[in-house]
């Protein structure tokens, strides 16, 4: 765990469902990733009751790919964004139909190739490359076309990105096209005459991507999307091309230390209902993934030990950060709820934390493998009792080193009325 790793001090509650389905699973399941799809479905209608009609909600895949959560969030998202050749081969066996997005700034050949063939929906292009890639994919398909939204990385002011979790633009990152080089792409997407030869006019220029942080309050969300559809407006003007939309991404902010503090959606909504009041032609697109997902899911496992060292006490708990590796890699601590179990059956003391706090860590041969730092939700945990890690559900096994000592890998339970 790092030095600058914060505590956690708020507990956060499991659903009731959640709570009877882990205390029902025999010590050998666990530890189990379990998902209350019932509330997802109703967090993702009440996020989509919250935006303007012509606001299109797609989820990124990335967060959390499991089918069932793919399934649960069909009727409340417009479509899916995808970033590998992988997940556009899961995504569309899993939600079949559905529109889809394909981003990420490392696209094969291959990957481009077989999402023409799958018909994405819509294309993020992140250099004026891959526009010659389609082109030259297109060309040895007569009857295909593709729409494009080019993905730009653009200035937001000195200062403005520095206190968020994760800058994807604003500042040299290998995402998207600077402006000059964006203003390049569409001269070669909109000039008659050019390098794209025949395929140019199937290659349509839908609008403008631009997704350029992740960790920001609506207010933060609300000023970046105000720049960008305002430097997209102006470059479809430089250039004579109709601006059907603009993705100002996604970047929810979710507070693993506070997990009351929720993003602020019906302001949100709001006030991309009065940005679009000003500009009425094109429509405004979004991409949240762990903003969607991060509150249905739970780590559930349990406490294998507790001991004392150097005065601070230790809960080892089943599992650790090969499946849940969120909190060390962005050095935090994962809010946690605790399900105490009463049995006993052994002769010995049952060993509990008497500190007050402890820090809960798993059972890999590394001081890093830590999830929760000194944590006062700890005060009287014992051996047996089980812990469930809340706000586990988006970027969690899915990012996670599983083989790492080859532990057995968790169980997965998806509730549901």
């Amino acid at each position: 765990m790092t030095a600058t790793a914060t505590a956690a001090t708020t507990a956060v509650p499991a659903t009731e469902a959640v709570r009877r389905r882990v205390a029902g699973l025999a010590p050998e399941q666990l530890p189990a990733y379990v998902y209350d799809l019932a509330a997802l479905r109703a967090h993702a209608s009440a996020v989509r009751a919250a935006l303007p009609e012509r606001v299109e909600l797609y989820y990124a895949a990335k967060a959390n790919p499991e089918t069932p959560v793919l399934t649960a969030l069909r009727d409340a998202v417009d479509g899916y964004e995808v970033s590998s050749g992988g997940e556009l081969a899961h995504v569309r066996a899993a939600v079949p139909g559905a529109p889809l997005a394909f981003g990420g700034p490392g696209k094969t050949p291959a990957e481009i190739a077989a999402a023409v063939d799958a018909g994405v929906h819509r294309w993020h292009v992140e250099s004026e490359q891959e526009l010659h890639r389609l082109a030259a994919v297109l060309a040895e398909r007569p009857d295909a076309s593709v729409d494009v939204l080019l993905r730009v990385n653009l200035p937001v002011g000195a200062g403005t990105l520095d206190s968020v979790a994760l800058a994807m633009g604003g500042r040299p990152t290998p995402f998207g096209l600077d402006p000059d080089r964006a203003e390049a792409a569409v001269r070669l997407l909109t000039e008659p005459v050019g390098p794209l030869g025949a395929v140019r006019p199937r290659l349509r220029l839908r609008g403008v991507h631009a997704h350029l942080a992740s960790g920001l309050a609506a207010a933060e969300q609300l000023a970046l999307a105000e720049r960008i559809v305002g430097w997209s407006v102006r470059l479809a003007e430089r250039h004579a091309f109709r601006l059907d939309e603009v993705n100002v991404g996604g970047g929810m902010a979710v507070d693993y230390g506070d997990p009351a503090a929720r993003f602020d959606w019906t302001a949100f909504g709001e006030g991309l209902g009065r940005l679009l009041d000003r500009y009425p032609r094109p429509a405004l697109r979004i991409e949240p993934g762990r903003a969607l997902t991060a509150y249905c899911g739970w780590y559930a496992t349990e406490v294998l030990d507790v001991k004392r060292s150097h005065g601070e006490d230790f809960a080892v708990v089943r599992g650790g950060t090969h499946h849940l590796r969120t909190p060390a890699t962005r050095g935090h601590s994962q809010p946690f709820d605790t399900l105490p179990v009463a049995a006993w059956p052994h002769p010995w003391t049952r060993p509990a934390v008497t500190t007050g706090r402890a820090t809960l860590t798993g059972q890999l041969c590394t001081p890093k493998d830590v999830l929760a730092h000194a944590a006062p939700a700890a005060a009287g945990l014992r051996t047996g009792d089980r812990v469930l890690f809340g706000m586990a559900g988006a970027y969690a096994f899915n990012i996670s080193h599983h083989d790492f000592l080859m532990h057995p890998r968790p169980g997965f339970h998806y509730l549901d009325d």
